[in-house]
């Protein structure tokens, strides 16, 4: 089945007869060998090959998904580091994150229709029977109605669709008679009361018993909600409306998107991000394609396919415009101001744009996305993941990564439209990256700092709703399917609707009369009815040709993207004055910052100093350049002053049945031995010190001797546990707080400050883990007795753990069996014996300790409190800011290595009694198979 238009349809046509080519455009489930041949020499991937990367992803859905059964159901999501259920009001709040939590069972419900494209039909009717049984929905707790709607109102309607189309074929859910259906509308009853305002705009949240603004409710009494929040519910609630015949849904939904449509900045065509929901004015007035706003635009074109109303082409077609006009910068997608759209808002992007270039593809548009999708596969070559943002010039900026879907979902669409073989290698790497940092025992844990690999204990409803049906439709061919996915389209969580609906119990859809719609060249519609033609010359090489370019993009020495007026060649007026392009030492520069009311002052200690007053500006728009170059300004010494204090490290679980699996996020310090600078790390057995606060000498020192001694914070300073400890003859030690349920996942870490005195004499490396992450070594010891971890900078992909194993085994033989080696080659000494390595320079140590959004502490002494920093490290400070230092250094120029390899003189000590690799896998019972899969190479 080709990309082409359909007899009937020209490119540029619009009307009814786009209904079919629309129909394959929106999902992109083509088959891609009749799009594109495979261009010479492209290394196409075998059947063969496909057919087993298929398994491996059906494979790490099962890990994944019988976890969640056996240890977290029917709590709403797994905790796969502590193998548990995540339960609201039983674990630590974090904050906005938590209202997708409803009690409500909430990863069954998104993986309902997830189990059928994956072909577990068998599973899927017993999940059914799970949710219709065991689900309520009448429970008193406050909810996202944006989250609800997506995940679990979404995750009815899927199940529903994909459950009556099984019923019809005959084999499975004979018995199924709407039930999902009955909840999905008692569900969408409840989340109604948050319609209750003038605009039609929803509150942001409800309470699923008592709705919105009772005395009871505990909610009502917010003001703002996010664009994407009330913008990205038509397709679930028409869907309701459509398979029951009830309208007033739909009818909800239309008037929320109608009046985000009549708030847009008429002159930009752009929206913002917040929007208050009584007056419609815009609260925050930048302009992107990521969080907040992201899913309206995708709802607008996706519900034109689904629905057949050209208004929500025409609003999407009026928006696309402006964004390619204003936001795009390829292969950028810079935020904007929606009032001065040639301004960027942010000198960074955050990883929701990645669904961008896939959006694209369903556009027709497909040179930008192949752009943006290759910048953003480069910047996962580097950091394994995508951090949740990164600057332009591809620093981490904020380093979570929670097991984030889009990059997978545009990846699919991006194959299917243009059959390049290249497409399902980046999906290969998804999966191999995900098995090698991301898979413990019971799942997939979250990644708390893509620089250091540490684990958060999460994992979301959408890695299952999503991720996986991604990757396995990614590498499925059409004989693999049961079905006909060609019939459906996707929500924003990838759940499945019909696309016969457009046809059913249709509301009134007539056009909304009072809206008058931006003229537009025709231009803007050419793609509107795609063409292989016209989106694929006949050179089978043209994919490649637009990414190539592009592969050092990351690499090269703080690339951004060029602006418009550069592109003008000079003409018209320059572009405003960037922060981070600011010289001190450039008259022309303080030239324009006079212009701008900007004064500097030089200070005595050499540094120098920006204070603006606005009335000594030469206009009123210069007032606003100065302003805004002051806030960028702020962020940019903000974001330097963290780049002076030492980032996370890594405390990984070693030995068996771990096997690196865990990784633990850990607080540095600022004595003892510079993980950075020792690639291999610290390797050793835990022990517990007496007296456990090591505030004096330890009486326990044979069982801490070239161990890695525990300890409990509290009592003295960091460094008096260190040089105890040390005296000892420990080889490391980790501080674990003394605060109870206290977690990385909801404090900022700090890092452990030295006595005042000189810390030259601590010679080994110091840790500090919360109280959560810290029990977990404490349970693996109880459950063990014998647990090896591993302190690092960041984590080792548990390949080269295993072969470090190996090769410590051969050495140990070797030194039994060879007693006439030369002086020079002998073994290492007692330094590195007790697990310190040759000091090797990381050429990507300071990119990669850029923009924690968990800013480290220092901390005085072990016994005071901890002074952190705001959380938010971007809220606007007073307009006074000292001009930092360069942002680019040679350094940053540098590729990050994925892999850590250690010199053979230089291996840290193991313990005599570790057992050779033929026995540690005869004892590992729970999972060999799926590790050979995943691991055969590197074994």
């Amino acid at each position: 089945m080709a990309l082409s238009g359909a007899p009937g349809c020209r490119a540029g046509e619009r009307g009814p007869r786009w209904r079919r080519p629309w129909k394959l455009l929106a999902l992109g489930l083509l088959s891609a060998s009749s799009v594109l041949a495979a261009a010479p020499g492209a290394g196409a991937m075998s059947r063969e090959e496909k057919r087993r990367l298929g398994s491996q992803v059906l494979e790490m859905f099962d890990h994944a998904y019988s976890n969640y059964m056996e240890h977290a159901y029917p709590a709403d999501e797994l905790m796969p580091l502590t193998c548990r259920g995540r339960v609201r009001g039983q674990e630590p709040s974090r904050g906005d994150v938590d209202d997708a939590l409803g009690k409500f069972s909430l990863t069954l419900i998104d993986t309902l229709d997830t189990l059928v494209v994956l072909n577990k039909t068998k599973e899927f009717e017993e999940a059914v029977k799970k949710v219709i049984k065991d689900v309520n929905l009448d429970n008193d707790i406050v909810v996202s109605v944006f989250e609800t709607n997506i995940r679990v109102l979404g995750g009815l309607l899927g199940g529903h669709s994909v459950a009556i189309m099984l019923k019809e074929k005959g084999e499975y859910m004979q018995w199924y008679n709407g039930e999902l259906l009955h909840m999905a509308k008692e569900l969408g009853y409840k989340l109604l009361p948050a319609f209750n305002t003038t605009s039609g705009l929803p509150y942001p949240r409800v309470n699923l018993k008592f709705g919105v603004r009772h005395p009871e409710a505990r909610t009502g009494t917010e003001t703002d909600t996010c664009t994407a929040c009330a913008g990205t519910l038509i397709l679930e609630f028409a869907a309701l409306s459509r398979f029951t015949g009830t309208s007033i849904f739909e009818e909800y939904a239309r008037k929320a998107l109608d009046f985000i449509w009549e708030k847009r900045q008429r002159s930009s065509n752009l929206v913002g991000v917040t929007i208050n929901i009584h007056t419609g004015d815009w609260v925050r007035k930048d302009s992107g394609v990521g969080a907040g706003i992201d899913s309206y635009y995708e709802y607008l074109l996706k519900a034109y396919v689904l629905l057949g109303d050209d208004s929500f082409l025409e609003r999407f077609n009026t928006h696309y415009d402006a964004i390619m006009r204003y936001i795009s910068q390829p292969p950028l997608l810079l935020d904007v101001h929606i009032h001065k759209p040639m301004l960027n808002a942010r000198t960074w992007m955050d990883s929701l744009l990645a669904f961008f270039p896939g959006l694209q593809v369903l556009k027709g548009d497909i040179r930008p996305a192949i752009e943006t999708h290759e910048m953003l596969y480069q910047v996962i070559k580097k950091h394994n993941f995508l951090p949740e943002a990164f600057t332009t010039d591809f620093r981490v900026h904020w380093a979570q990564h929670p097991l984030r879907p889009e990059f997978a979902e545009s990846t699919y669409f991006l194959y299917k439209a243009t059959g390049d073989p290249y497409y399902l290698e980046v999906g290969k790497t998804l999966i191999e990256n995900l098995n090698k940092y991301a898979r413990v025992p019971c799942g997939f844990a979250a990644m708390k700092d893509v620089r250091t690999g540490s684990h958060e204990d999460r994992m979301d409803s959408f890695f299952l709703a999503e991720m996986f049906k991604y990757l396995y439709l990614l590498f499925a061919d059409k004989e693999d399917m049961i079905f006909d996915i060609e019939d459906y389209i996707f929500t924003t969580e990838a759940h499945l609707l019909p696309l016969w609906l457009s046809t059913t119990n249709q509301t009134i859809s007539k056009k909304n009369i009072s809206t008058e719609y931006t003229e537009l060249d025709d231009s803007n519609f050419d793609w509107t009815c795609p063409n292989t033609q016209i989106l694929f010359p006949n050179d089978p090489m043209f994919a490649q040709s637009i990414r190539e370019p592009l592969k050092n993009v990351v690499d090269k020495s703080c690339p951004r993207g060029i602006s418009r007026a550069e592109e003008s060649l000079g003409s018209g007026p320059k572009p405003p004055l960037r922060a981070r392009d600011f010289m001190a030492s450039n008259p022309e520069h303080l030239e324009i910052l006079k212009k701008m009311g900007v004064s500097l002052i030089h200070l005595k200690d050499g540094r120098v100093q920006l204070v603006q007053h606005a009335v000594q500006a030469a206009s009123s728009l210069d007032a606003e350049d100065g302003l805004r170059f002051m806030q960028e300004m702020i962020e940019l010494s903000s974001q330097q002053q963290k780049e002076q204090q030492l980032p996370p490290r890594a405390v990984q679980i070693v030995s068996h049945p771990f096997f690196g699996r865990v990784v633990l996020t850990a607080g540095p310090a600022q004595f003892g031995m510079d993980l950075s600078k020792h690639k291999a790390g610290t390797r050793g057995f835990v022990a517990t010190i007496k007296p456990y606060n090591g505030c004096s000498e330890i009486t326990n020192p044979e069982a801490v001797k070239e161990k890695i001694a525990l300890m409990q914070r509290g009592q003295c300073m960091f460094a008096e546990k260190a040089r105890n400890i040390q005296k000892a003859g420990a080889i490391g030690g980790i501080v674990i707080d003394d605060n109870e349920g206290s977690s990385s996942d909801t404090a900022p870490l700090f890092q452990m400050a030295g006595d005042g005195k000189n810390t030259d004499d601590i010679t080994i490396p110091m840790l500090f883990l919360f109280n959560k992450e810290g029990n977990i070594i404490l349970d693996a010891i109880r459950e063990y007795e014998a647990v090896e971890v591993l302190l690092s900078d960041k984590a080792k992909d548990r390949a080269t753990i295993f072969k470090d194993l190996e090769m410590e085994n051969m050495d140990q033989k070797s030194s039994e069996n060879d007693s006439h080696k030369p002086n020079s080659e002998e073994a290492p000494s007692e330094s590195q014996d007790a697990g310190a390595v040759s000091e090797e320079p990381d050429g990507g140590g300071e990119s990669s300790a850029v923009g924690d959004p968990d800013p480290l502490s220092p901390a005085s002494a072990d016994s005071a409190s901890v002074s952190r920093a705001d959380e938010d490290p971007h809220s606007p400070g007073p307009a006074e800011a000292s001009a930092p230092e360069p942002a680019c250094t040679p350094e940053d120029s540098q590729p990050q290595e994925q892999n850590t390899q250690t010199e053979s003189n230089s291996k840290a000590h193991w313990d005599s009694k570790v057992q050779p690799m033929e026995s540690i896998l005869a004892d590992w019972n729970e999972d060999i198979e799926a590790f050979e899969m995943m691991e055969k190479d590197e074994l």
